[in-house]
């Protein structure tokens, strides 16, 4: 029978004590295991290969379990137990055998005595217990003495290992101004001893760092707020630290520290106040609608959406001129221009703004209003602004044959300011590139300046231009929109040429074509046109014409019997009136051929030269000779051209040459006596100067440049206003490719008799000339000799270069 026992240790007190206790419970164990009472002490058993008629057979193994220490800190290997069999009789015939976990590494037995001992330091919080194997061989013959039995060595604990915050810091928000126990966070301690021996996991909570702010319960480990009316914006952050300690807190324990951090949330406790009561802004008058004027805080000292405001302009006489909105960003009310502002009309405004929370607690309600008011006053500035038109918008309607210089729109501006300037009108060129329209620099007068054509240009859009005397830089405009209104100006006429045949073979009443019209004219009523034959055709003895009554016609023939030889090409001519006032007709000429055709009225041939051509001139000699009168024609031709297009060559003789040629004048001008030269009344005053006999001209030469007066209507100079005349007369020089430029500016400085300046001719000056010396002129160098003895200078000694 086996037994095994565990054996005190020298070392410790505990050791032997354990012992003791194991010694006694492995006897229990074992007398439980036979099934038989045994008393304390060794136990024997029948050997087990000696079963027992009515009883059960013991183990030959009395244990049950090994307790050991952990953290054991000796030199020499710890004890664990000791093994024992009945058949060893210390002799050394057993050989003990240990196999498991830790077998050899961590636990090693005497193979001799049987005793266990651990060889490496042990850790619960590691490794809680082994499983072992053991069993007892005969040393000499190897055969198992005893069956292998399993057994357990628990590693017993110690407090070794200190709480643990396994997911400290922490960080945890409370709302500001919480009651007092408002939960904030629960904290956890974690201790890796053994929970169900002693108190060395079991864990009290208690606060180092936080009081009087915040408190924890030293069981759970919850932490709560220990302080009323706590305010953010005193203070925000705190930092607590709690304190977890095993073995209850007792003397002796291990504790184990972390660190709470808790901020406190907002709340909207605290009403907006605006920092001034009166504010000052200023805008100048053309400030667009939208556009800032200025900016007005009131200051919240809570954050977030507790510090929200919304300005309202709620008093005030610029409550319509202005608006506000809240710029949720930065929290400040911008007031904006809401509608035109005009300094002449209003010089100043003042606005009576709040501002509000729009968010509320009602917890709170007591520490309001939350709200506050602020006045702001706006002063207009005056800038100068450019002429205004009234109306903003022209539209014209004017018809096609209005006459040049008529008045088809007075524009009107003003200047805004007040100081009223004068306003000068003119013509956007980029809106009217065909300088169609001119406008009177002082009245506004919008005037035609060239014919209008409908069917060329139907509408124009055109910008008047208004700007102030004093400023030129300040100009306003206004759109002029002009429909071009149709007169019944355009006659009638074909779209295209016509031309028709006629069968020999064919009878009176035969249609042969039907024409059709167009008219460039757009009469309200549409267009509907009549035809019938030119009055020197209307007798026609071969054709007429029917009107369709739908703006077409068709020909017919008056008889048979059409013959190519007798007459081969028909020209009719066709009269076209149209129903305008006035109206207007064109005539149109439809070409005939007569042309053979077979008994359907299919064309065979429409060339008459069957007939014509003499039987021994062929086709190819005819050909030949009206080549050859075409080229002598055009030969003929192009000479004649060259001699009336022919140049003088521009070649210069070498006696005309005009370098160093002396131009003699034998006359000079007249001056203010010299009346014969021109007319000036004609370019003061045109209608005089044509008007009451017969004009003055030059007696001397003849005149090569007439008046342009008198290319212009005198009905026009007349009747109209000269802005027409002038207009008319400039329209009219641009038409006329061949007029001379008048338009040149010739300035005349007075002398002759009666000047004061006398005359600066060299006639009639030679006995002055004695009176001059020129002996300066030898001087001046071998390069003015020769003009020196022109002159009679005196020579003085010969030089001697």
């Amino acid at each position: 029978m086996w037994t095994s026992g565990r054996m005190s240790n020298a070392k410790s007190w505990l050791g032997l004590g354990m012992s003791l206790y194991f010694w006694g419970l492995m006897d229990l164990t074992t007398a439980v295991l036979s099934g038989t009472p045994t008393p304390p002490g060794k136990l024997e058993a029948l050997p087990s290969d000696k079963p027992q008629s009515h009883s059960r057979t013991k183990r030959s193994w009395v244990w049950n379990q090994f307790f050991v220490l952990e953290e054991y800190t000796g030199t020499d290997p710890l004890y664990v137990g000791k093994l024992h069999s009945d058949m060893d009789r210390g002799d050394g015939s057993i050989k003990y055998i240990l196999s498991g976990e830790g077998a050899g590494v961590v636990f090693t037995i005497d193979d001799t005595t049987g005793d266990i001992h651990a060889i490496q330091r042990l850790d619960r919080e590691e490794r809680a217990q082994y499983t072992l194997r053991a069993q007892a061989l005969d040393r000499r013959t190897g055969r198992p003495m005893e069956p292998e039995s399993e057994f357990i060595i628990k590693i017993q604990d110690i407090n070794d290992n200190e709480p643990k915050f396994l997911d400290g810091p922490y960080v945890a928000t409370v709302p500001e101004m919480s009651p007092v126990g408002t939960s904030v966070i629960q904290v956890t301690a974690t201790d890796a001893d053994d929970p169900t021996y002693g108190n060395s996991a079991r864990v009290v909570y208690s606060i180092l760092q936080g009081q009087p702010y915040f408190s924890v319960d030293s069981k759970t480990g919850v932490i709560r707020t220990a302080l009323m009316n706590m305010d953010r914006e005193a203070k925000e952050y705190y930092e607590v630290i709690i304190q977890a300690k095993d073995m209850g807190g007792q003397l002796g324990g291990l504790a184990g520290t972390t660190t709470v951090n808790i901020t406190l949330s907002d709340v909207n406790d605290n009403p907006p106040r605006f920092p001034q009561k009166h504010y000052q802004m200023s805008v100048l008058e053309s400030a667009p609608v939208s556009s800032t004027v200025g900016r007005v805080f009131a200051k919240d000292l809570d954050e977030g959406i507790n510090a929200e405001m919304k300005y309202t302009i709620v008093d005030g006489d610029g409550a319509d001129a202005f608006d506000i909105n809240t710029d949720p960003n930065f929290q400040v009310g911008i007031i904006t221009v809401k509608k035109p502002l005009s300094f002449e009309s209003k010089k100043s405004y003042t606005l009576k703004v709040e501002g509000a929370n729009p968010h509320l607690e009602m917890r709170f309600l007591n520490l309001g209003p939350f709200q506050d008011t602020t006045t702001v006053h706006i002063s207009v500035e005056d800038v100068d602004e450019p002429p205004i038109f009234e109306p903003g918008f022209y539209f014209v309607e004017v018809p096609e044959d209005v006459a040049i210089g008529t008045t088809i729109q007075i524009t009107s501006a003003k200047d805004p300011d007040v100081t009223n300037n004068s306003i000068r009108y003119s013509i956007d060129r980029s809106s009217d590139p065909g300088r169609f329209f001119y406008v009177d620099i002082t009245t506004g007068a919008l005037m035609t300046a060239r014919p209008l054509d409908r069917e060329e240009f139907s509408w124009h859009n055109i910008t008047v231009l208004a700007m102030e005397m004093n400023n030129p830089s300040q100009v306003g405009s206004v759109s002029v929109t002009i429909k071009v209104l149709d007169v019944n100006d355009n006659a009638p006429e074909f779209p295209r040429f016509y031309e028709a045949f006629v069968c020999e073979n064919a009878k009176a009443g035969q249609l042969i074509q039907t024409v059709s019209a167009v008219d460039q004219d757009d009469p309200h009523s549409g267009q509907h046109f009549y035809y019938s034959l030119a009055p020197d055709a209307a007798n026609n003895p071969n054709f007429t014409i029917r009107d369709n009554q739908d703006n077409t016609a068709r020909i017919l023939t008056r008889r048979s019997g059409f013959r190519q030889q007798e007459q081969s090409v028909f020209y009719l001519p066709i009269l076209i009136a149209d129903s305008g006032q006035p109206v207007l007709s064109s005539t149109g000429t439809l070409t005939i051929q007569v042309c053979s055709c077979d008994d359907f009225g299919h064309v065979l041939s429409c060339s008459p030269e069957a007939y014509m051509l003499p039987v021994s001139l062929s086709r190819g000699a005819l050909i030949a000779i009206l080549a050859c009168i075409f080229v002598l024609l055009v030969l003929v031709l192009l000479i004649l051209s060259m001699r009336r297009h022919r140049k003088q060559p521009y070649i210069i003789d070498d006696e005309e040459n005009i370098h160093e040629n002396i131009v003699r004048y034998d006359d000079e001008g007249g001056g203010e006596e010299d009346t014969e030269a021109f007319d000036i009344a004609a370019m003061w005053n045109p209608r005089e100067a044509q008007g009451g006999g017969a004009p003055k001209t030059r007696q001397d030469m003849l005149p090569e440049i007439e008046s342009l007066s008198r290319y212009v209507p005198q009905t026009c100079a007349v009747n109209s206003t000269v802005h027409s005349y002038v207009l008319a007369k400039l329209y009219e020089a641009d038409m006329d490719v061949w007029a001379p430029p008048f338009d040149s500016l010739q300035t005349y400085m007075f002398e002759g008799d009666g000047s004061v300046a006398g005359s600066l001719s060299s006639l009639q000056s030679a006995t002055s000339d004695s009176e001059q010396s020129f002996d300066f002129l030898t001087d001046w160098g071998p390069r003015f000799r020769k003009l020196a003895e022109l002159y009679g200078a005196s020579e003085g000694p010969a030089p001697l270069w």
